[in-house]
């Protein structure tokens, strides 16, 4: 009990110390600042992009912008330039300017580049991108938009005070899965949902954790090639600890990453999410939390979002499932549940089979459909109600271009990105809306239209994250 309460008195702690300003800051203007309004690049040149993150996840974006061969690449920026996850992209481009530091970058090389790519912790992806949009850059950002609800608002409030072309990461959105939701929900064929469950039940880099901590890892000797000052940005200052935080090991805590939801609710909620046109919930509920504690993410957790009628759509209640004990009842008729080769790996590891695969089922008045992940399209079932339907189906255009290439291809003017910040922002903040039902272990009741926690002021306040560290409060004033 006494490590429960220690537990308890620090969050208080922390969570009191976040930020209770109410009102929107002002946009931070950097000395050089472009008009707003940011210019397409002509169509018979390519993008000069900048790459923000060069390792891992950030690494394999970078390699599939280059695949495009719509872009040059003018700069490589990352915390580590000597990791060994860094050097394959250094060999690539071995001519290339390189940073530590993406404020110098942008202050050395900002007139040289049109767009960037954000490839970083999710505590990152903000003041990177705001940066980026108030010199007039075009910006790429993984999944999701940002760590906290306040900084996606002031991310989407960019995209339209400086013009820029924006796409969050969530590839599938630019490939199967998308076409079909928008041509089956045009067509009628999906429709007055009611229910969706997502689910991602596989395991994750906290599951090894031991969940009565009471305090942050010990600190360790920092690597003399990495900059951990501006790797920790925003976020208040923790000690480096190589196996806490480290290469993808951030997605475990609350400080940095955003938990089972934040990582693969993008590739799974998406297309519900836009063409259900669900916005935010109106409550959000912890029906179950495995190992609740402050510092890092339930073992297991079941969350359920209830989002409002939205014209002549009905009140939908959704579900989101992740823990290795916490497996979803699925419908009958289900069929078996495979990895669908759709699914790509993620920073170099596989996909491994479990009892059910990442996906979700969708349950309308008349129909239920199950679905995977990222790209995969959804099937009717059982089989003999998708034989019946098979007939009334619309056909489904193919997409003209990749997720990167849709990106590119809108900074010259030719398409239209299908993952803007006017789209991913919305969701993200639902995921940022469940992190806080987990953070708190508690109910949230939400005002959609005042954007604001009701029934919770520790939660309220926590929308807008703790007070961002000296030197880093611009990016929110």
């Amino acid at each position: 009990m006494k490590s429960n309460e220690n537990s308890r008195r620090l969050f208080l702690k922390q969570a009191l110390a976040a930020s209770a300003v109410a009102s929107v800051p002002f946009f931070r203007a950097p000395a050089k600042v472009a008009v707003p309004g940011a210019p397409r690049i002509s169509a018979n040149d390519k993008v000069n992009l900048a790459l923000i993150g060069i390792g891992n996840r950030g690494g394999e974006i970078a390699k599939e912008f280059a695949k495009t061969g719509l872009c040059n690449i003018v700069a490589l920026c990352d915390v580590d330039m000597e990791a060994r996850q860094t050097q394959e992209l250094i060999s690539m481009f071995p001519n290339v300017p390189r940073f530590q530091d993406f404020r110098k970058m942008f202050d050395k090389m900002a007139g040289q580049i049109d767009a960037v790519t954000v490839g970083v912790p999710d505590h990152s992806h903000f003041p990177i991108t705001m940066e980026a949009m108030a010199h007039g850059k075009h910006v790429y950002v993984e999944k999701p938009m940002a760590r906290t609800f306040n900084e996606i608002e002031l991310m989407m409030k960019g995209e339209k005070k400086y013009g820029v072309v924006t796409q969050m990461g969530n590839q599938g959105h630019s490939e199967g899965n998308y076409f079909q939701f928008k041509a089956w929900k045009e067509a009628g064929i999906i429709k007055d949902v009611t229910a969706f469950t997502g689910h991602m039940n596989n395991a994750r880099r906290w599951h090894s954790f031991d969940p009565r901590i009471i305090d942050y890892p010990k600190a360790e000797a920092i690597p003399s090639t990495l900059d951990w000052d501006t790797w920790l940005g925003v976020t208040h200052h923790h000690d480096f600890n190589a196996h806490a935080y480290h290469n993808g090991q951030w997605r475990c805590w609350y400080d940095f990453g955003m938990g089972v939801m934040g990582d693969w609710g993008a590739h799974i909620l998406d297309t519900i999410h836009e063409f259900m046109e669900l916005g935010l919930p109106t409550e959000v509920n912890p029906v179950y939390l495995k190992d609740h504690n402050p510092f890092f993410y339930p073992m297991s957790s079941t969350l359920e979002f209830k989002f409002p009628a939205r014209g002549e759509m009905p009140p939908m209640v959704l579900t989101w499932y992740d823990g290795l004990d916490n497996i979803p009842a699925v419908p009958e008729g289900y069929g078996v549940s495979e990895i669908d080769p759709n699914i790509p790996t993620v920073a170099g590891g596989k996909i491994q089979p479990a009892k059910l695969n990442p996906g979700k089922e969708i349950y309308t008045k008349t129909l239920t459909f199950k679905g995977g992940s990222h790209g995969s399209t959804l099937s009717i079932i059982p089989n003999e109600v998708a034989k019946d339907m098979a007939p009334k189906l619309p056909e489904v255009p193919k997409s003209p271009s990749n997720h990167y290439q849709n990106f590119l291809l809108s900074c010259m003017g030719k398409e239209k990105t299908r993952s803007p910040f006017s789209i991913a922002g919305p969701l993200s903040q639902v995921f940022c809306l469940g992190v806080l039902s987990q953070w708190t272990g508690q109910k949230i009741l939400f005002d959609r239209e005042k954007k604001m926690i009701t029934n919770n002021p520790v939660a309220n306040q926590l929308l807008y994250g703790a007070v961002p560290r000296q030197g880093w409060d611009e990016y929110y004033k």
